[in-house]
């Protein structure tokens, strides 16, 4: 099949074969990590230099033709979800770190190289990197920088807003950009930590400075098992009312256990409705004394176990189960949305009685994972697609819970972004002059709207309305066009 004139000079700027255009070659880029939005994209460019991506943005600014950047399509929002009348520009083969300064801390990496991969680099050197999102074995950096990533670390550590040193980038308008360097003193506008987080919409980072950091020398890990998700709740604001900072605080309920125990064996204590894991980490003999007080702190809360870590090995499964909880809940349900809102630490078990009872009252299950310490919940709200209506009650249920965050003075999200699914709640949260003053800034870097079109900002004059069709909320009724 022949090309379109447009895809045939787009080919020409890559060598043969790393033009994707066919059908079955397109499939595994109609989504991301959020399967129920899919879109076909004209075509897939598959670069392998930062000139290569250079040439396909302006390529594409020059023509009006929308693209979107996608490393390895873990997005939880429909974040890296295609255009229909544009291309997805991959750069999982842009893959190296570039550079590795042990003596100043810092690591200059391309965006498709793999979160955990930088800590492999670095720790020889008695270094890591400490961003930990839960797919850090398959997430890449330049996604991790467009959705500012957090993880189980950061509490203690931040999210990778806070280890970002330095981007070099090109703009959607095609103009290359370098911002920041080595070193924290920097002069000026902190133009890193505005880039960081934009999802897409200014442009791609072809390399990255990062802060690299000490290994902790020491851990105390502990699991604690409670009758009630409430009494786990109670926990978390004990230990950060009692001045502890602990490197992570997580919580899991019952049906996530379910869920983890089957997929990797992990071993949680019988009969509890919710486990907490509470990790110290730093100086041996800091963590000595920060220990015995949080011993005394869980013992204090009334678990039915209480189990420290004896070893390393013991530290890795307790967080092998933590970690594999998004992708174990497919073994209960053969599709699940994973929402990202945010509420404050004092309101947890309230927020967890209304999404348990808001599940109940709906007859839709939800499993709850949690970055407990900074109030991130993680819903993973369970459906089958299948299932005539389905979709619509999971995504009903979804919006109760951000509608929920933002009423109790929180965030629709902590971590994944706004993307495609959660555009139609960001009236809910920011006034129409902040989100115009958003628009305005994006504009400023991509005039001509061809960077990830169609995310983060609801559509004009239809908020729920998607690229593909109506939004699921639509279809139901729940939400209406204006």
């Amino acid at each position: 099949m022949s090309l379109s004139p447009i895809l045939t000079r787009l080919a020409a700027l890559l060598p043969a074969g790393r033009l994707l255009t066919g059908p079955a070659q397109l499939a595994s880029y109609e989504s991301d990590g959020l399967t129920a939005f899919q879109e076909r994209p004209l075509a897939v460019a598959v670069p392998e230099t930062a000139d290569e991506v250079v040439a396909l943005v302006r390529f594409c600014h020059a023509e009006r033709l929308p693209f979107v950047a996608r490393g390895s399509g873990t997005s939880l929002s429909g974040g890296s979800l295609p255009i229909k009348e544009g291309i997805v520009i991959t750069l999982n083969r842009l893959n190296r770190i570039l550079r590795l300064d042990p003596a100043q801390r810092f690591a200059v990496v391309q965006p498709g190289v793999i979160n955990a991969q930088v800590s492999v680099a670095a720790a020889p050197h008695g270094l890591h990197y400490a961003p930990d999102p839960s797919s850090q074995s398959i997430c890449t950096i330049g996604g991790n920088v467009a959705f500012n990533s957090g993880g189980a670390h950061c509490l203690k550590h931040g999210m990778t807003s806070n280890h970002v040193l330095g981007i070099k980038a090109v703009l959607a308008t095609g103009e290359v950009v370098e911002w920041g360097g080595a070193s924290r003193e920097q002069v000026g506008p902190d133009w890193c930590g505005l880039f960081v987080g934009n999802e897409g919409l200014f442009g791609i980072a072809l390399e990255i400075t990062l802060q690299l950091l000490p290994k902790s020398e020491c851990f105390h890990t502990v699991l604690a098992g409670y009758r009630t998700l409430e009494q786990a709740g109670d926990a978390v604001s004990a230990i950060v009312a009692s001045g502890l900072l602990p490197g992570a605080i997580e919580i899991m309920d019952a049906l996530a256990l379910e869920a983890a125990s089957a997929a990797v064996h992990a071993e949680y204590p019988p009969g509890c409705e919710a486990v907490l894991i509470v990790e110290l980490e730093g100086p041996r003999e800091t963590v000595a004394v920060e220990r015995v007080r949080l011993d005394e702190i869980i013992a204090a809360s009334g678990p039915v176990e209480a189990r420290p870590a004896r070893d390393a090995e013991e530290r890795l499964a307790i967080w092998k189960g933590r970690k594999s909880a998004f992708s174990a809940v497919g073994r209960l349900s053969p599709d699940f949305i994973v929402q990202d809102g945010v509420v404050p630490r004092r309101r947890l078990g309230e927020a967890l009685r209304h999404i348990n009872a808001w599940s109940r009252e709906m007859g839709v299950r939800c499993a709850n994972v949690f970055h407990a310490g900074d109030g991130n919940l993680h819903p993973l709200i369970l459906y089958d697609g299948r299932v005539p209506g389905a979709l619509e009650r999971a995504e009903a249920l979804a919006g109760r819970i951000l509608k929920m965050c933002v009423a109790m003075g929180g965030s629709i999200t902590g971590e994944h972004g706004v993307g495609v699914e959660k555009r139609q709640y960001l009236p809910d949260m920011f006034s129409v002059d902040e989100i115009d003053c958003m628009k305005r800034i994006a504009a400023a870097f991509d005039p001509c709207s061809i960077a990830n079109p169609g995310k983060m900002f609801p559509v004009a004059g239809a908020l729920a309305l998607v690229q593909h069709g109506l939004h699921p909320l639509e279809k139901a009724g729940l939400i209406s066009r204006e």
